[in-house]
């Protein structure tokens, strides 16, 4: 299955890239974690949280979706 990774704000930068597609069969939120690291390893320092279809979740929640966007801390008022 491809899954569509978002990357936004500083982790956009980080990447050089928005988006990208990773085939990824099945598994945990953290398993597509670990081959977005391997990937990128210059988020490592980074925090932020994950959302899958539009929701943020746990990353050790079964990927069920199509789309995992990394999202990094951001404020407002």
């Amino acid at each position: 299955m491809n899954i569509n990774i978002k990357y936004f704000g500083v982790l956009a930068e980080k990447t050089a890239c928005q988006e990208e597609q990773i085939d990824f069969e099945s598994g945990k939120v953290s398993d597509v974690m670990k081959l977005i690291l391997e990937r990128h390893p210059n988020l490592k320092p980074e925090e932020f949280q994950v959302a899958q279809n539009k929701l943020i979740v746990d990353r050790e929640a079964s990927v069920d979706g199509t789309e995992i966007a990394l999202l990094p801390p951001f404020s407002g008022g």
